[in-house]
């Protein structure tokens, strides 16, 4: 599943779920599908995160960076 939104876009989501649940304003049913979401941000946000480490650990010394995925 690809996903095209920015690492920003996703920790703003994360962070609306976050208030969302600590509002305690909605059902258990609402709360958990709220949760889910947020596991899922966060998987996506980790997954951002290490496709840009591995980019930097590529950097070479004239400063090209490799391409991780040769498509």
């Amino acid at each position: 599943m690809e996903n095209d939104k920015t690492l920003e876009e996703m920790m703003q989501e994360l962070e609306e779920c976050t208030v969302r649940i600590e509002a305690g304003e909605m059902s258990l049913e609402e709360s958990f599908e709220a949760f889910k979401s947020g596991m899922e941000l966060v998987k996506q946000c980790n997954e951002s995160i290490d496709k840009v480490e591995k980019q930097v650990m590529m950097l070479m010394d004239d400063g090209t960076v490799e391409p991780l995925d040769k498509e």
